[in-house]
Parts: C-alpha cells; structure tokens; sequence
C-alpha cells in the first residue's frame, strides 16, 4: 500500500489548499472593511451580500452531474480559476450590486472547490487516514492564511485596499493554471455514483450538516460585522486577528484529527457544540472591544472541530456514494444559509443582540443530534 503521503493527489491537495487558502482569506480579510468603509454597506445589505454567497454552496449537488464530464481533480483548478477572478474582480466594483456579482463568482469557486477537495480526500484516504489528511490541509491553509494576513497587514499602509485584492486575486488564478495543467492520478477503485439521491441511513448526517450551516452563518456573517460595525476595527487589526486564529488554527487541527481517531466523532463535536453555546450567549453579554475579539478567536478555533462531519459520512457511507453524499450534503449545509444570513440581517436592525441568541439556540439542536451518532469510538 502507498504511503498517503507518496500519492500524487497529496501533493496537488497541499497546493491547491494554499491557493485556495490565498484566494479566500485574502478576501475575507478586506471584504468587510472594504464593504463598510468604501461602499457604506448595512447590516440588512451585509446579510443580502452573504445570502448570495451562500448560493453557491446550496447549488454545490451539481457537482454530482459536472464530474460526469469532469474529474475532480480538474474541477478543483476550475473552481479555484473562479475564485481567484471573483477577488481579483471585487476592488473594481465598489457598489452593493458590484458586489454582490464578485461576491457570486468568488463563491462558486469556493463551494466547488471545498465539495470537490473533501471527496479527492475521502477516496483516497482511508478512514484513519483521512481525518489525519483534513487536518493536515486544514493547517496548511491556516498557515497561508497567516502568510496572507501579515502580507495584507504591510500591504494597507501602501496600497488602496482594492489594490489587495488584485494581488490574491491574480496569485489564485496562476496557481489554478498550474494546477488544471499538472493533474495527478487519483484512486479510482470505486466509481463513485453520478445521480442525486437522499438517503435514510443518511439522514443524521443531513441533519448535522443543515444545524451547522444555520450556526457557521452567525459565525462567519455577523461575528466580523460585529467587530467592524460596532467596535470599530480597522483593517489592521482584522488581520492581527486572522492571524492569530490561522496561527492557533495551524497548531490545533492535527490535534482534532487525532482526537478524532482515538475518542470519535460524537464526543469531538459534543465539546464544539457545547463551547459555541457559551461563547454565542457571551457575545450578547460583552459590550468591549478586546472581550469581544477573545471571543471572536475562540469561536475560530472550536470552528475547527467541523471536519468530523466529513469523517462521519466515510466511516457510515458506502464507498460509492461518498462523492454523491458529500456534495447533497454540502448543499443541504447551505439551505439555512441561504436564508439566515437575510432574517439575521433583519434581526440586527431590531437588535444586534438576536443572531447571537439564534446561535444559542442552533448549537442546543446540534448537542442533542450529535448524540445519536453511533461509529467506532463514537
């Protein structure tokens, strides 16, 4: 048996990983400030703007009919090809429907691109190796991102912020170019299934996927906005903060997957679910600024614990539905999406308060559903 890490898939893995990882901290780390400070976005528009990008995600089960004319490997390159315009496109559209177009296409290449990375990985991985492999990409790309954030940090006292995104945005398409030309052999043992289907032995799995994508909308929505709208952070100090995360991030992920591996998935995300209880209620209590950021890291890094889901589906499913499931269950993560990042748009003009107290309420669902799961070391 190959080594995974002697696979040609791993290699093109690593990489793609970092230029995803490029692409969409670069973005994230500009967009809010970009979006308050030189568009004059509000809340209801933040939340319209992450509902469009959340479409993507939800329309991710088509991934299921492209690889039948495309092998995930290059659909990975031509997902990061449109994240990579989507940013490099975002500075020259300095207006609420501008960037809603960019946001789109940035995230249609984000969405592919993680529903097709997850199944390359659960293919070639076995299950012990697999967490092992979702954690090693994760640190990878938490490493870039840190990367990526200093780099941003020395680039807002010389250049205007739209000229940033050019930069990540044009290193993201070179590196989607190399990648579509130098596609590795990938395992093919069991061909995956290419139809659209939902299953009953599925079906806490959908679950789990629909309960996390509501909350990761509070998260990755209203969390920044909060720190941009109400405490008034500047650019800068948005990046100090990804970096931090990035650098926690890159330390702590190949402990998650070997948490995974000894205790199982049910007790890893009990204790995720049960510290974002505690820090979405402390974000309606806190009213000062670095309170707000300890918070802001710490949501980060229990974050981090959501790989178990994808280690979940390999050890329930069959072998040939891992790339169909994967993709209905990246699309079922983005339903709620969809919709909470508008209602929770409409909630902070009322009160700021009332996403965070939804979040409350979606991590209680989730503790109570995670209970069911029954693996190995569950």
């Amino acid at each position: 048996m190959i080594a995974y890490k002697q696979k040609p898939v791993y290699k093109y893995l690593i990489i793609a990983y970092v230029l995803a990882a490029i692409g969409f901290q670069g973005w994230r780390t500009l967009f809010n400030n970009f979006a308050v400070e030189n568009v004059g976005i509000t809340g209801f528009q933040i939340g319209t703007i992450q509902s469009v990008r959340e479409i993507p995600g939800f329309l991710s089960f088509l991934v299921i009919y492209i690889i039948i004319f495309i092998k995930e490997q290059k659909l990975t390159a031509l997902s990061l090809l449109a994240l990579g315009i989507g940013v490099f496109l975002t500075g020259f559209f300095p207006s609420f429907s501008g960037l809603i177009l960019t946001t789109f296409v940035m995230s249609l290449g984000f969405h592919y691109f993680q529903t097709a990375t997850s199944s390359l990985v659960m293919q070639n991985f076995n299950t012990v190796n697999a967490s092992i492999m979702f954690g090693k990409l994760r640190s990878v790309g938490a490493l870039t991102n840190v990367a990526v954030g200093t780099v941003i940090i020395g680039l807002s006292y010389i250049i205007p912020i739209e000229y940033n995104f050019i930069i990540v945005g044009g290193l993201t398409i070179l590196g989607s170019l190399y990648l579509y030309f130098n596609e590795p052999e990938v395992d093919e043992t069991h061909e995956q299934h290419k139809k659209f289907f939902l299953r009953k032995k599925y079906w806490l799995y959908y679950v789990l996927n629909f309960l996390a994508g509501s909350r990761r909308q509070i998260f990755v929505v209203f969390a920044v906005f909060l720190l941009v709208d109400k405490f008034k952070f500047s650019i800068t100090e948005v990046a100090i903060l990804f970096v931090i995360n990035n650098v926690i991030g890159f330390l702590i992920n190949p402990v998650i997957a070997r948490a995974i591996n000894h205790f199982g998935e049910r007790k890893v995300l009990s204790l995720e679910y049960i510290a974002l209880f505690f820090i979405f209620f402390t974000y309606t209590q806190w009213d000062y600024k670095w309170g707000v950021a300890l918070l802001y890291i710490l949501d980060h890094v229990f974050f981090n614990f959501s790989f178990g889901l994808k280690t979940y589906l390999q050890k329930i499913a069959d072998p040939k539905d891992i790339a169909p499931s994967n993709a209905v269950g990246f699309a079922i993560n983005h339903i709620a999406a969809v919709v909470i990042p508008v209602i929770g748009g409409l909630l902070w003009m009322t009160n700021w308060q009332l996403p965070f107290y939804v979040g409350v309420g979606l991590c209680v669902l989730s503790l109570a559903f995670v209970q069911i799961i029954k693996t190995p070391k569950a």
